[in-house]
């Protein structure tokens, strides 16, 4: 499932060119986002990963500490290139980010007053609001394409009830979910091929 793409196809990716797509990434997305434009570029644009292989990727991505668009550029890297490519992609997706934060941060200190708070924030809330667009769009994407029962319909929306609704903390309600959503997988009524 997490297999790497064949020996010809990883030679015409490079680590150069790897680091590239992170950059780009790491150029356009933002926030929460970052996921969706990850797989627009690699599983839909360029074809590198594998629906599946990128839902696994982020489903790691997301139960591992750390932000899970970082995380998930370190699995893409080293599944394509190993710990070069983990590199690779992590220095990508940074570069431009962290040359803009550091940016940003000198502007506020150097200008601290009233109008660059209120310019500061408006400009902050307008991102926010972006990436929580792309997270929503990626997300309908994704379960229109992978949630193909009403056990895993339900699975989802417990879940996002429990977190979401009821404000219930992650690690309890995953520790309860995760269990389930395997042993329901076991007995073959994940996906309706059971009874």
């Amino acid at each position: 499932m997490l297999a790497p793409p064949s020996r010809p196809k990883l030679e015409k990716i490079g680590l150069m060119k790897l680091f590239l797509v992170f950059l780009r990434i790491g150029t356009i997305s933002f926030g929460g986002g970052m996921s969706a434009w990850i797989r627009r570029e690699l599983v839909l644009r360029l074809g590198w990963l594998e629906e599946r292989q990128f839902l696994a990727g982020l489903a790691l991505s997301q139960i591992t500490p750390g932000p899970s668009g970082i995380n998930l550029a370190v699995f893409v890297g080293s599944v394509l290139h190993g710990a070069p490519g983990a590199v690779a992609a992590f220095a990508g997706l940074m570069a431009v980010p962290v040359f803009l934060l550091l940016l940003a941060g000198k502007l506020y200190f150097a200008a601290h007053d009233a109008v660059m708070e209120a310019w500061l924030a408006k400009a902050l809330a307008g991102v926010a609001a972006a990436a929580i667009g792309l997270v929503l769009a990626n997300g309908v994407r994704l379960a229109r394409r992978n949630i193909l029962g009403v056990i895993p319909a339900a699975t989802m929306a417990a879940t996002a009830v429990a977190i979401g609704v009821l404000r219930l903390p992650l690690l309890p309600v995953l520790a309860v979910m995760v269990p389930a959503s395997f042993l329901l997988a076991q007995r073959g009524i994940w996906w309706g091929r059971g009874r």
